[in-house]
């Protein structure tokens, strides 16, 4: 028999750092060849084109595939089993498989999706790393923007749990194989230490946590941890869950209407750092949750990635503009019901 393909399973709230992890990955890749399976959220493909941007040869356009059609455990057998299917159908599969799921992803129906018949002799879960943001946890919070993950939430059709955050926290650090403690620049040594033996402490026996800052990891660190989690369930639900095989009764009903999200196509900017002082105040003014997208700066080559948490803008040049893209600025908004987008576009536009 073939041996079976390992998959690795990144989860983690909405700002952990999973996507900085997976670049910093890709960057050191060493050869490995590594296909993405990308859960992504919002109107545009940010975070798949970020990985797609990362210029390295082990990260192929065609070797990221987006699910962009709303919480990778609420869509298993829409989306992700075909998905899984193809990348294995290749004439040249992948060495490893690599899936960032929604940050509202419940990680055991995942798992437990690799049990079924048409993928479970080809491929096995090699590990699942749970991305935690230091700060934020240390803090109490779980997620950096509480308010964005309840957008990200109520923005997904398909979502069919509403598990409270702090749950959802203790579901991702049950599953886990690795937890990887972000951010700890932004924490002191005393507090990092204290959540990193706090999370041993929650965690199963064994389970890695490693402390780190922008997700730099050696991928032989991450991935090569030889889990086979699809046969390894018990123990990986957190104690809040009551095991029922009707899964009619896991269904709740929940409200979409609190938020949303929207996109605006602009022209090139003139000057980045002004652009991105705007996006300050626009988000500011109007109470955007977050804001991403991409960026053409007149009379550079490179394409412009941006990111904003609340009023907080992070930006940086992943790559050049190929010759048949339109040289354009892309940016998704996301908030409360209720945002003027006609004056949110204009004062982007501005």
């Amino acid at each position: 028999m073939a041996q079976k393909i390992p998959a690795t399973v990144i989860t983690g709230f909405l700002g952990s750092g999973k996507t900085t992890l997976i670049r910093h990955m890709l960057a050191h890749a060493n050869g490995k060849r590594i296909a993405l399976i990308i859960n992504e959220f919002g109107d545009l493909g940010v975070d798949g084109e970020i990985l797609k941007g990362c210029g390295d040869a082990a990260c192929k356009d065609e070797d990221v595939v987006e699910l962009s059609n709303g919480c990778i455990c609420c869509t298993v057998a829409e989306d992700f089993i075909p998905t899984m299917q193809k990348l294995l159908d290749r004439s040249d599969p992948p060495d490893h498989i690599v899936i960032e799921t929604s940050g509202l992803a419940l990680p055991q129906p995942l798992i437990s999706a690799f049990n079924w018949p048409e993928i479970s002799t080809r491929v096995t879960v090699d590990g699942v790393v749970t991305v935690v943001d230091g700060r934020a946890t240390a803090d109490g919070q779980f997620a950096h923007d509480v308010a964005a993950v309840s957008a990200q939430r109520s923005a997904d059709d398909t979502l069919d749990h509403e598990t409270p955050l702090s749950e959802l926290f203790e579901d991702q650090i049950a599953a886990a194989d690795m937890i990887v403690v972000n951010k700890t620049d932004l924490l002191s040594g005393k507090e990092a230490a204290t959540l990193t033996t706090d999370l041993k402490n929650d965690a199963r026996d064994g389970v890695q946590v490693i402390a780190t800052a922008m997700g730099r990891l050696p991928v032989d660190v991450l991935l090569g941890i030889d889990a086979g989690a699809e046969s390894d369930m018990a123990g990986r639900h957190a104690p809040h869950h009551h095991h029922d095989d009707d899964a009619d009764d896991h269904h709740h009903d929940h409200e979409h209407d609190d938020f949303e999200s929207f996109a605006v196509s602009l022209g090139e900017i003139a000057d980045p750092g002004a652009f991105s002082e705007n996006l300050a105040d626009v988000i500011r003014a109007h109470s955007i949750l977050r804001l991403k997208g991409f960026a053409a700066v007149s009379g550079k080559p490179m394409r412009l990635t941006l990111q904003a948490v609340g009023p907080r803008v992070d930006s940086y040049f992943d790559r050049p503009f190929t010759h048949d893209e339109p040289r354009e600025t892309r940016l998704v908004v996301i908030g409360a019901a209720g945002l003027d987008r006609a004056a949110i576009t204009a004062a982007l536009q501005a």
